[in-house]
This record gives structure tokens, sequence and C-alpha cells, in this order.
């Protein structure tokens, strides 16, 4: 890679600096285990677990292309050794992305590109912290423990997310899909029914058809129930072991059911999760929200952009959003198109049609 005549040289793997050089010249965020040599425009960083090395890199280097579009800097590895190239700020932040992610990689945990975007995000909240432990950094997010693996949050809505889950009975999950509110909904409530402090998960969401057509479903009540409820499905398998879950459904510790079968019931001691809740009225969210039980947690959530509604339906989403905002133990997290954890691509679609939406909206206001 090309360097400018202002960049300092890199030691060569094995060589020590001279011992008389003064003390100053040696970076303060050296480690054991990792040679570093840094410039404004360059450094070079070397690490000793080869397997955690390879995990970080990635599949033909897609971890660093990643790091290298984010940040716009110059990824290249060689071997064990990691050259980045770019502004000194944008050095110094990659290595910070560098090292939370190596040390993710130490403890087992295979890195996804969601991964890499999550560190990156992790990091640049953390803002330029003169010192500056990987380790801090890769726990500096709250995390969802599971038996299965634990779930942390990659950006800071979903950290507010994850803290809202601990802390309040009541929590909205609102905004764009691909934010992670069902994924986190669904593990806080495996959460709580690992530890035992709930007795059964509930899950509920409105059946109302996106556009489709989709006629008479044969079949018993979950057979008819599951096309609407997939995503929560591929979720509790995902998080939770599959032999778990088939039992927990057959005993109905795991319930599925339509949102108009919740009338009538008080729900205690559960995880009760209501996903594309911007499709149910302003009757059956107040029937629904009215449901819950001693003991109990509550989960709603919904993307107000996606309603499908019929024409002049108020959706109950939109309007228990401006009665409950400042009631006190009822919590509501938002989340924007920049909290968007799948393929960056979707990031960009919904900034778009979050873009048309408003300049619609500006000549009507």
């Amino acid at each position: 890679m090309p360097k400018s005549a202002s960049d300092s040289p890199t030691l060569a793997p094995g060589r020590k600096p001279d011992r008389d050089k003064p003390d100053r010249d040696k970076p303060h965020h050296d480690k054991p285990g990792r040679d570093m040599t840094a410039s404004p425009e360059s450094l070079t960083v070397a690490y000793d677990d080869n397997r955690a090395v390879s995990a970080l890199v990635g599949p033909y280097g897609q971890n660093l292309a990643l790091i290298e579009r984010k940040l716009n800097v110059m990824v290249d590895s060689r071997g064990n050794h990691i050259t980045v190239a770019g502004t000194r700020d944008g050095c110094e932040t990659t290595r910070r992305v560098l090292d939370a992610l190596y040390a993710q990689a130490q403890g087992g945990h295979e890195l996804a590109q969601g991964d890499v975007d999550g560190a990156i995000r992790a990091v640049l909240a953390q803002g330029s912290l003169f010192e500056y432990d990987a380790k801090v950094a890769t726990s500096s997010f709250d995390a969802i423990n599971l038996r299965k693996r634990p779930v942390r949050a990659r950006t800071p809505a979903q950290d507010s997310y994850i803290r809202a889950l601990k802390h309040h009975e009541l929590v909205f999950g609102i905004g764009p899909a691909g934010t992670g509110k069902t994924w986190l909904a669904v593990a806080r409530a495996a959460q709580l029914f690992e530890r035992k402090e709930v007795d059964r998960i509930i899950l509920t969401r409105p059946a109302v058809e996106a556009g489709e057509r989709l006629g008479f479903l044969p079949g018993d009540l979950r057979e008819k129930v599951d096309p609407y409820l997939r995503p929560i499905y591929d979720a509790l398998y995902d998080l939770m072991d599959a032999r778990i879950v088939e039992r927990a459904l057959q005993s109905g510790e795991i319930e599925i059911a339509p949102l108009a079968f919740m009338r009538g019931r008080t729900l205690t001691n559960a995880a009760i999760i209501l996903d594309e809740a911007q499709n149910t009225t302003s009757m059956q969210m107040k029937m629904f929200l009215t449901r819950l039980g001693e003991n109990s947690r509550m989960i709603v959530t919904g993307d107000p952009s996606q309603i499908d509604l019929p024409n002049g339906q108020v959706s109950g989403l939109i309007e228990a959003m401006r009665l409950l905002g400042n009631v006190e133990g009822i919590a509501q997290v938002h989340f924007k198109a920049e909290d968007v954890i799948r393929h960056e691509l979707v990031a960009r679609i919904v900034a778009a049609y979050e873009g048309t939406a408003a300049a619609a909206a500006a000549p009507r206001s």
C-alpha cells in the first residue's frame, strides 16, 4: 500500500524498538501480544491469535471491506498484520473497531457483518477517549444473556430498548423494519422464560392482510395463525433450543393466538408480545393493553409507516403513542433509518421512503 512521506516505518514481526528511544515515542495504547506503529496517516496492528484474526477479517475480507466503506479508510491484511491508511481520526477509530472485534472473536463469537456494523456504531458512540479498552468497548452496549447465546445491542437505540425492556413492564418499540424491534422483544421474553421469572410466553399479532388475498387457511388454530407469526417463530428457534421451543408449544407454555382471542382474558405471569401493532384498531389496542396482569411484561412493536388498515381507520399504535407518552411505568423507544441492522441497502431504502413521505407531507402542513 502506498504511503506518504510522513509515514513512519512499520516494525517487522518480532523486532523490538531500540531501548534508548524515549518513552514518548512508544504508542500509549501498546498492549502485550500486539505490535503497533502509528503515524497521522497510517498504522499497522499485529494480533497473536491467528484464528481470531481470520474471523475478524471475514470471508474474502468482507468485514474489512465494510470497515473501509463505513470509516472511509483503506485496510489491508497480511497474515496476522492489519494495516490501516487514512486520516488520523479515521485510523484511530478503525484501530478501536478492530480491537473490539478481535476481543469478540477471541471469545468465540462468530462475526457477522451486523457485528462489524455494531462495533463501528459502539466506538463512534463512545467518542474519542484518551484511554481505550477493547473489552469495555464490546460491552458498552447492554445485552440479553440467553442459554444459547448472548444477544447484544448493536446501536444506541437498541441499547435504550434493551434497558427499557429490563426496567419497564410495558414497552413500545416503534420504528422501521430491520431495526431489531421484534428480535430483541423475543430475546427478552425468552430470557424471562428461561429464568422462570414468567411461566409462559404469549405471542400475538393482528391478522390483517398486507394487500394479498390469503383466502381460506386450512388446519387448526396454530396452523391458521402461523403465516402471520412466522418472523416471531424464526426468532424463537434462533434464540432458544428447538426441542425446548417444540415442547413449550405443545404444553402451552409458548402460546400463539390471534389478537381477537385476547378479549376477556387476564394475562398473569407471562411475557406478552404484540407484533405489527400498527395494524391494530383503537379498540383492539385498548383491549390488548388492559389484559396486563400481575407479574407480566408486555412488549408492543410496530412500524407506523407500514399501516395496512382500511383508509380512514385510525391505527391503535399511533393513538396509544399519543395517549400514553407521559404515563409513568411505560417506555417508548423510537428507532430510525440509521438503526437498521439488516443489509446496508435496507437503511438506504428506508431513508428514501421516509424522505418521500416527508416531502409529500410538507405541502399539506
